[in-house]
């Protein structure tokens, strides 16, 4: 399973390396707008709800004073108390996070959960199945280390849409990690060149085992008040729990010690986090002329399909054990059924085909789509403080020019 996994992930990654590196995806971006980027970028942050509260109801005494811990944290003591170092608002999620993670942990080994059912000690417990006792101290990864990968055509074909719907989705990630950098907007041929390193960390990924190697493959958003912290974050807490769990002995002490942080504080995480990214999404309104009907139209038409899409086909699975499209391929079935279930994807798609087709010669509405803002940004050398945002570090702008 797990060499399969390997081989699709290492063949799924050339799409994001071609579309990035050749440039072909600057060609798509430059004709995004503030107009079609605000379904985008507001439900690649929104569309992430059931990953909220629902986790933080399951074990309500550790996920509901985490984020109400971390709100206070990050929106009030921090306006509170001013050091000139913003100590609290940069290390929020890390002093909330600890001051939770020992009140569950003392109510672990106080034998609170001792009775309880096995799903609530899955949820609050942090000594669940020996995890950290039985990692080693140090242990560095390897290449193919689960063998030699396998190569299947049927699988390899439904993770390139899967990549291919994180792409999409990490568009929009990208355009909120620039908002909330307070930097420019950015360039087409920038976000082309992050999606082609984008695939190379799927490529790392399948190389290395999926899940020894984080990459931003496939997050589906991702990004916080420094949203490069949440990526960080989510990587770690959330995908080593993933490999952690299943095999303990195949990690280290220190990422067992993360694997063992209780699922309900990652979730209270999550109800900050993509709030953030579905934050930034609704702030391109601004430069959109909400005065006409057909920004009304697009935008509501793109959201609510974007929301009653996906959630018909997650309910025709959950019903059903398999999606709306159900043939004899299994790998044809998730090339259709992977796109349709993501509410960030439908919302793009949507918008974006209605915002460069609808009344498209007309001379207002340009402007009424705000893409006169973005003109500016159209290349990289039409603004002088690109090269200061968006510059790569170690002199590598000569290997990955900015195409």
């Amino acid at each position: 399973m797990m060499r399969a996994i390997q081989g699709a992930l290492i063949i799924a990654s050339t799409i994001q390396i071609i579309l990035g590196f050749s440039g072909l995806w600057r060609n798509v971006a430059r004709l995004l707008s503030p107009l079609s980027a605000v379904p985008l970028v507001a439900l690649a942050g929104f569309g992430l709800y059931e990953l909220g509260f629902p986790g933080v109801a399951r074990c309500v005494e550790i996920g509901l004073p985490q984020l109400i811990i971390l709100v206070l944290v990050s929106q009030y003591l921090s306006h509170m108390m001013h050091s000139g170092r913003n100590i609290l608002e940069r290390f929020a999620v890390l002093i909330s996070v600890a001051i939770v993670w020992i009140y569950a942990h003392i109510l672990t080994v106080s034998g609170v959960y001792d009775h309880t059912r096995l799903r609530t000690q899955t949820s609050c417990r942090t000594d669940r199945t020996g995890l950290i006792h039985s990692a080693p101290w140090i242990r560095a990864p390897y290449p193919f280390q689960w063998g030699a990968p396998s190569f299947h055509a049927g699988e390899a074909f439904a993770m390139m849409m899967a990549a291919f719907v994180a792409l999409v989705e990490s568009t929009g990630g990208f355009i909120a990690v620039s908002r909330y950098a307070s930097a420019t907007h950015m360039p087409p041929s920038i976000l082309s060149r992050g999606v082609g390193w984008q695939g190379i960390g799927i490529l790392l990924s399948g190389l290395f085992g999926s899940g020894e190697c984080w990459s931003f493959g496939f997050d589906p958003c991702w990004q916080s008040k420094s949203c490069s912290d949440f990526s960080w974050l989510y990587d770690i807490l959330f995908d080593s729990r993933q490999v952690f769990q299943t095999k303990p002995y195949k990690s280290c002490k220190f990422g067992a010690v993360f694997a063992s942080i209780p699922a309900p504080i990652i979730a209270a995480l999550y109800c900050l986090f993509f709030a953030y990214v579905g934050g930034v999404g609704l702030s391109f309104l601004q430069f959109c002329n909400l005065n006409t009907f057909r920004t009304k139209f697009i935008l509501g038409f793109s959201v609510f399909l974007g929301l009653s899409v996906p959630q018909y086909f997650n309910e025709y699975e959950a019903i059903n054990g398999y999606g709306p499209v159900h043939t004899s391929s299994r790998w044809f079935n998730n090339i259709v059924n992977v796109p349709f279930s993501s509410e960030a994807f439908v919302a793009a798609i949507v918008a974006y085909f209605l915002d460069n087709t609808l009344h498209y010669r007309d001379g207002s509405v340009r402007k009424d789509r705000g893409k006169h803002w973005w003109d500016q940004f159209r290349s990289f050398n039409s603004d002088s403080r690109s090269e200061e945002f968006y510059s790569l570090p170690f002199n590598l702008n000569r290997f990955f020019p900015s195409v």
